[in-house]
């Protein structure tokens, strides 16, 4: 931001200098111009142009009775992660299941099921997990203090005598 200041006070200090040439001012009477004349356009060939084609897109497919099915499971002994879960469509109606072990040890069950008729319906279930999951602790390593700094006795300073 400061060069930006110091390259203006340049400029506004080489304008004042003279240094920049100056274009002189001057006026003059009005000037009045003839009115105007008429021209003929001249004429443009008309060219025919060709409509490009038009690429016809595939309409996307449309499935009336869609199924999948997918699932996945993550064991990990190091974090204590463990979750599974599951699901089916078929059609219009969706079933699945997904558990979780959480932090308290619990094992946490959903069930669910999604339909036209009966919307969406879940039922959870908590059990204790078969193997208990190890807490992570939380540890904070000491703190490293430092020798305390003694400062020096302040230094009075006095204005010097001179004598005649």
């Amino acid at each position: 931001m400061a060069f930006k200041f110091v390259v203006l006070s340049c400029l506004v200090a080489v304008a004042s200098a003279g240094l920049l040439p100056v274009a002189p001012v001057s006026y003059s009477a009005p000037v009045y111009h003839a009115a105007p004349v008429a021209y003929a356009a001249a004429p443009v060939a008309k060219l025919a142009y060709a409509a490009a084609p038009v690429a016809k897109l595939a309409a996307e497919e449309y499935d009336a009775h869609p199924q999948y099915s997918f699932a996945y499971d993550v064991q990990d002994p190091v974090t204590g992660d463990s979750k599974t879960q599951h699901e089916s469509r078929d059609g219009d109606v969706v079933q699945g299941s997904y558990s979780v072990v959480d932090p308290d040890g619990t094992k946490r069950t959903v069930d669910y099921t999604a339909d036209p008729h009966n919307g969406f319906n879940a039922v959870v279930k908590n059990e204790p997990a078969a193997v208990k999951v190890a807490a992570v602790a939380k540890v904070a390593a000491p703190v490293a203090h430092a020798a305390p700094v003694v400062h020096a006795a302040p230094v009075a300073y006095s204005a010097p005598i001179y004598h005649h």
